[in-house]
């Protein structure tokens, strides 16, 4: 579905910043709604969505353990 979204978690990366999330799920949303960029009247719900797609995300890499790896958390 989305093949160009890089993976963000070890040990394919240890560091996944806040841009590679948003990126991540921006893709994301624009892959599953059909739109590259909202018409005016969607903007509000594509933002809502790309937020909440990131924040599971960071909610999912935060919990992920890899086995034979050191754990890797963010602050």
């Amino acid at each position: 579905m989305c093949r160009s979204i890089r993976t963000l978690r070890p040990p394919i990366t240890s560091e996944v910043n806040d841009e590679d999330i948003r990126a991540a799920a921006l893709q994301y949303v624009r892959k599953i709604s059909g739109f590259r960029a909202p018409a005016a009247h969607n903007r509000e719900v594509f933002d809502q969505a790309v937020d909440a797609v990131a924040a599971a995300t960071q909610e999912l890499l935060d919990g992920l353990q890899v086995r034979g790896s050191a754990a890797v958390h963010r602050q």
